[in-house]
């Protein structure tokens, strides 16, 4: 008998909740996990048939002009998670808790995550290990699910010196321990950032909950990227990422032809206004 023939049946849901994404995990079916900011790309995002969206901080890079996360308030937090949580009704709502809102103590980070719950997140996700077991603890406890986010945690790049790899060396038991105490404390899913692969291989089979990778190898149990990134919106992206479109040009080309025919007296035609 083959592993794959004792792993259970999963059942596609009709909506993404905290407890199908164990199922998953059981079942072998990879998560699929992608970035929303707005009303008007999340529901593509839904049509496509992503399993959960990450209203993410990166929100600060991707359309609030940021050269990085920390500027980013819970307020942008609200705002952006609001705008997709009424526009879609299948995938899990993640919101990010950004930089600021989390650290302090675990009170301070229920009443923010409180905040994102309430505008229509489904859980939150922040960065950290076992140092934050306490707020995830909390947050569980009072009816907050949890993601946890492991590897390079953008929040502390200037600490970390820069988007490098985690995990490496001696670092790979912290990160395994991290791991299993933010499951202990009831996370529902840790995302593992530039992680080596082989590390992100041994911390995902040393969890009951599932990773998801980005920049960490094909053997966590879902991925997730930035919209913009693999939507080839940027003309630059970090090496793990794959530009499945180059929507930046299919999008520059449009506006270069409507800047045309207004110029050249073709738009707008008659079939583009009622003359009487």
């Amino acid at each position: 008998m083959t592993d794959q023939d004792t792993q259970p049946e999963f059942k596609e849901p009709k909506k993404w909740r905290v407890h199908h994404l164990m199922q998953a995990k059981r079942a072998g079916r990879k998560l699929t996990m992608i970035t929303a900011y707005d009303a008007l790309t999340a529901p593509i995002f839904e049509e496509a048939g992503m399993d959960m969206i990450l209203v993410g901080d990166s929100y600060g890079n991707v359309q609030l002009g940021y050269g990085s996360t920390i500027p980013v308030t819970i307020e942008d937090m609200e705002r952006a998670t609001a705008s997709v949580a009424r526009s879609v009704s299948r995938p899990l709502i993640v919101g990010d808790l950004p930089f600021g809102t989390y650290e302090h103590s675990p009170q301070i980070a229920f009443e923010n995550a409180a905040r994102l719950i309430r505008v229509g997140a489904n859980a939150v996700k922040f960065e950290g290990g076992a140092e934050l077991a306490d707020t995830v603890k909390l947050l569980t406890q009072s009816g907050i699910p949890v993601v946890g986010h492991l590897g390079f945690t953008p929040q502390s790049e200037n600490a970390l010196g820069g988007p490098r790899m985690q995990g490496r060396g001696d670092a790979k038991q912290k990160m395994i321990e991290d791991a299993l105490a933010l499951q202990e404390a009831g996370a529902i899913a840790i995302v593992l950032e530039l992680v080596p692969a082989p590390v992100a291989t041994e911390v995902t089979a040393a969890l009951d909950v599932p990773t998801i990778g980005i920049g960490a190898g094909p053997q966590t149990d879902g991925q997730v990227l930035v919209w913009a990134d693999m939507a080839g919106m940027n003309d630059w992206v970090p090496s793990f990422v794959k530009k499945f479109a180059d929507a930046r040009a299919l999008l520059r080309s449009a506006v270069e032809d409507y800047r045309d025919q207004v110029q050249d007296g073709t738009f707008p035609g008659p079939e583009n206004y009622k003359s009487n």
